[in-house]
This record gives structure tokens, C-alpha cells and sequence, in this order.
């Protein structure tokens, strides 16, 4: 139905590796999550700034992205990269000394003129304006830690400091005895080196790169091509590792579940047709759904790539993508009315004018064949009702506890064409969790996903993740286009926050990537599983027998 990236948290270094090597991003990705923080924290231990060692970190990782096909033992992987990284401090190092030294020269060789006393003037105030903000800086620590002291104690140590650290004149200025101030400005020192303990380790916490990190990276390399060296070797390695991947296999299964289940509704059409004109509009129906399908995924991945091309005109290129987005969700919705009222329009026809290819029993107005109805009901209400023949004039939707049909409506569970119900499966599904072409629920899961939480090739919701498309009102996060009001994630992000910390909060890409595997799993077994059982039922049922 659409494709999403793997989930290899269990994988070892070197699988990540082969992965990667056949041009595997999500690989990578998880390389980078798994070794962000020690890279940043060498980096950081070395410079001693949180940006320049994030900066560090990240041209890194882009690096070891691009010279992957170098690293000649994977199992080696993190101490190749710490390789990579220190190699990049040393040249920090020594472009800041180039330009400190080039800066040097240049004061001392021009002392004698105006024009650079001037010069001079005006760096001189820009570090007087840097040493002011480090000044500011070092006060609001301060005061920080002394604010969180009792008064009894900040205030001898604060006299004791500015007293030229006379015991004496503290205790004379405080009313104090001399024991008593010994005692409370040994207690503030104790207090204070405790609170500048504790706001360095958390400090520490807080500067620790998380999931924006990782999403930097990823937009950096996504318009790099992975080491060419490595295409052919990397592309058959990583093919016999994916099978080994119990979520590799997980993730094929459900990015194929969509032509999966179109094969098995051929199938299942085709078994209930019984003229030729009734075979041909059942494939003309499905080429046309198929055709939609894959112009709609090449469109997108094309505007992608045209985007990553001309970075300058990357805002048409994703308002196009979003009108893209429209005409594949109205096309469908057409589709699928069409397909519906075509059939019974054609089976009404049929029958005035072929009657004798409706003679066995399983086509019957009255049939029992053509439907499956539980004698059981709750509130009146059947626990199940399947349709298995052709749409016909005035044949009514298939209603239940448990619904499958054309038009399905459920009170738990519906599967069709067109399914409405808490939990719904069908070419348009509605409800409260949806998987569908086109799903639109309060989870809502498809090629394009509509609802609160939308998770598909395409995501239109309050909280959007997609694979090549994302527009929601809080959020959006996808490996394209994401666009919101308060974050996005992505190559090319638009948002209040884009790919920063801030931006990865707001979308909860943590607790998305812990739940990212269940939906996979979902999505391959809701689809696959009725659309299966139903072809083998209508094949059995609506068979000619002789």
C-alpha cells in the first residue's frame, strides 16, 4: 500500500551496514540514532560548544554516509566513526587557529593606519559585546544557584566573597558570632558546590541529541547517493540480511499489502462475473485503480527529486504535491462510486440480454450462495453479514456486527469497497481506526491518510506521518514534503518549528518509532487477511457447477 522505512533496532552493526550499502537511508538512520550521542559527546568534550560539536557530529555521519564503501570490516563500525570524528576536531582545531592567527596578523600589521584603528575599533567592541553577553551569562548562573539557597547561607557566603573573604567582617556585619559564621559559610559552600554539581549534569541531560539530530542527518543525505562502489555488492548483501529481519519482513509484507490485495480482488471479481463485458469492466476497474496508484507514488517521488534538484523553487514543488495529494483522494472517491453503480448497471443489462449465462443457482436473485447471514443477532442487528456475488440493482448494503461487502457497514468491523465502521478495511474507509486507499478515521491508516492521527504514503491530520507527504494542523513529519503550524520534519519542512529538538517534541517521534511496528503489523494483517478469505470464499461459493 505504501512504503515506510524498516525498524532495525535489533540489528547489529553489521547488518546496518549491508543495509546501508544498498542504499538503505533508514539503515543509516538507525546508525546515526544508535552512535549520535557518543559522536556529539567526543565532539563536545573537545570543543566545548554545543552547536559547533552537533555540527561536528553531523558532518561526521554525512561522511561516513558517503565513503561507506571504505570501511572494510563492519563489525568495526563505531570505532571507524569515532576515526571519522576525531579527524574532523583535529580540522576545527586548526581552521579556528588559522583564523585566529590570520586575525592576529591582521590587527598587528596595520596598527599604523586610520582605517585600521577603525577596524580595530569595531572588533575591539564586538569582543567587548561578547565578553558582555558571557558576563550576563555567568550572572544568571549565578544567581541561579545562590537562589536556590536558604537565606542563612547566602548571604555570608555572598558578604564572605565581596568582604575580600574575611570571616571576621562577616560575622561583624551580620551580627553574627565567629563560630557561627564559620559554620553557615561552610554549609553554603557545601550547598553550592552541590547546585553547580547538579546544573552541570543536568545541563549535561539536556544538551544529550535526540530524534531532530537524527532527522538532520537524514535530510542532509537524502540528496546524496550512497557509495557507488558499493551498489552492486551492497544491494545482494543487504537483500540476504533483510530476510533475516523478522521487522524487514514485517515492513515488506505491509508496504505490498496493497497489491496484494488487489490481486486477490481480481480474483475474487473475476469469479463472479459471468459474461465477457462482465470480465472486461471487472480488469478495466482494477487497471484504472492501479494505474492512479502508481502515477500518484511516481508523481510524488518525482516531485521529490525535482525539489532536491532546484532546492529554489521546493515551495511550488510542495504545493503541487499537496494538489496531488486532492486529485488522488477525489479520483478515488469516484472510482469507487463508479465501480459500484458500473457493475450493477452492467449486471442488470446482462441479464436482459444474456439470460442463459445466468442459469446456475449461485447467481439467483434469491440465492443463498451470494450471501452470508448470521442467524445470530445482537440488538437485532446480524453478528455477521458477507456479500460474495456481484453488485445488483436494489441488493442493499451488507449490515452487521461484522460486515464485508461492495458497500459494508459495521458495527465493530467492516471490509469493502466502501467500509463505514469503528473499525474499518476498504478501497474509502471511515470509522474510528481506518486502513484503506483512501482511510479516513481518528487513526486513519493508507495511501492517503485522513484524521487526527494519519500514518501513510500521503498523511492529511492533525498529527501527519508519511512517507512522502505530510500536511497537519499541530504536526508533520515524512522522507518529502511536511508541512504544519507548529512543527515539521523533513527534506523540505514548513513550520513554526522545523527540524530542530522543538519540532521532534511537538510530533512525539519517539513514542511514533516505539508504536511504529504494530502499525505495520496491523496494516498487513487487516488488509491481507479478509481480502484472502474473501477471494477463497467467493471462488468456492460463486463457482459454476454443472
Amino acid at each position: 500500500m505504501f512504503r515506510k522505512r524498516l525498524v532495525l533496532n535489533s540489528a547489529d552493526d553489521a547488518s546496518l551496514v549491508m543495509h546501508s550499502l544498498g542504499g538503505n537511508r533508514d539503515a543509516f538512520c538507525e546508525i546515526v540514532t544508535r552512535y549520535q550521542n557518543l559522536l556529539c559527546s567526543l565532539a563536545y568534550s573537545s570543543v566545548g560548544d554545543l552547536k559547533q560539536s552537533e555540527d561536528i557530529a553531523q558532518e561526521a555521519f554525512i561522511e561516513a554516509w558517503m565513503k561507506l564503501d571504505t570501511l572494510r570490516d563492519p563489525e568495526k563500525l563505531k570505532a571507524w566513526l569515532c576515526g571519522i570524528l576525531r579527524f574532523k576536531v583535529s580540522h576545527h582545531r586548526r581552521k579556528e587557529h588559522k583564523h585566529s592567527a590570520h586575525h592576529q596578523s591582521t590587527v598587528t600589521d596595520n596598527t599604523n593606519s586610520t582605517h585600521t584603528d577603525a577596524v580595530a575599533f569595531n572588533e575591539a567592541k564586538t569582543v567587548n559585546l561578547d565578553e558582555q553577553a558571557i558576563a550576563q551569562q555567568h550572572e544568571a548562573l549565578m544567581w541561579q544557584v545562590l537562589e536556590g539557597m536558604d537565606n542563612h547561607y547566602r548571604e555570608p557566603l555572598v558578604l564572605y566573597y565581596r568582604e575580600q573573604q574575611s570571616i571576621e567582617r562577616v560575622a561583624q556585619e551580620l551580627d553574627l558570632t565567629l563560630d557561627t559564621a564559620k559554620q553557615r559559610l561552610s554549609r553554603g559552600r557545601k550547598l553550592l558546590k552541590a547546585a553547580m554539581s547538579s546544573i552541570v549534569e543536568e545541563s549535561l541531560k539536556r544538551s544529550k541529541p535526540g530524534v531532530a539530530f537524527t532527522a538532520a542527518v537524514l535530510s542532509a543525505i537524502s540528496s546524496v547517493s550512497p557509495p557507488a562502489k558499493a551498489a552492486a555488492y551492497g544491494a545482494g548483501a543487504a537483500k540476504a540480511t533483510s530476510y533475516l529481519s523478522l521487522s524487514a519482513f514485517i515492513a515488506l509484507l505491509a508496504s505490498a499489502s496493497g497489491f496484494i490485495s488487489a490481486f486477490f480482488g481480481l480474483q475474487a471479481a473475476l469469479a463472479q462475473t459471468r459474461t465477457l463485458n462482465e470480465r472486461k469492466l471487472v480488469i478495466r476497474i482494477v487497471t484504472l485503480f492501479m494505474t492512479w496508484a502508481i502515477l500518484f507514488v511516481a508523481g510524488m517521488t518525482g516531485l521529490k527529486y525535482a525539489a532536491l534538484a532546484k532546492p529554489q523553487f521546493a515551495t511550488t514543488f510542495t504545493v503541487v504535491s499537496q494538489l496531488l495529494v486532492l486529485a488522488f483522494v477525489v479520483a478515488y472517491l469516484r472510482l469507487s462510486y463508479q465501480m459500484i453503480a458500473s457493475m450493477k448497471t452492467l449486471r442488470m443489462h446482462e441479464r436482459l440480454f444474456n439470460p442463459h449465462a445466468f442459469n446456475d443457482e449461485a447467481v439467483q436473485e434469491k440465492s443463498s450462495r451470494k450471501a452470508l447471514i448470521s442467524r445470530i443477532r445482537l440488538f437485532g442487528v446480524p453478528l455477521y453479514h458477507f456479500q460474495f456475488g456481484m453488485p445488483e440493482q436494489n441488493e442493499k448494503a451488507a449490515y452487521g456486527w461484522i460486515a464485508g461487502g461492495s458497500y459494508a457497514y459495521g458495527i465493530l468491523f467492516a471490509w469493502g469497497g466502501i467500509a463505514v465502521a469503528p473499525i474499518s478495511v476498504g478501497i474509502v474507509s471511515v470509522g474510528a481506526a481506518t486502513v484503506g486507499a483512501v482511510g479516513v478515521g481518528v487513526l486513519s491508516l493508507g495511501t492517503v491518510a485522513i484524521g487526527v492521527i494519519g500514518f501513510g504514503a500521503s498523511a492529511v491530520a492533525y498529527n501527519a506521518y508519511a512517507s512522502l507527504s505530510s500536511l497537519g494542523w499541530q504536526s508533520a513529519f515524512s522522507q518529502g514534503f511536511s508541512v504544519a503550524l507548529d512543527a515539521a520534519i523533513g527534506p523540505f519542512a514548513y513550520a513554526e518549528h522545523t527540524n530542530s529538538e522543538k519540532a521532534a517534541d511537538i510530533a512525539q517521534l519517539s513514542l511514533f518509532d516505539q508504536h511504529y511496528l504494530w502499525l505495520l503489523v496491523a496494516i498487513a494483517v487487516l488488509v491481507i487477511v479478509p481480502a484472502a478469505w474473501h477471494s477463497h470464499t467467493v471462488r468456492k461459493r460463486m463457482q459454476v457447477k454443472e
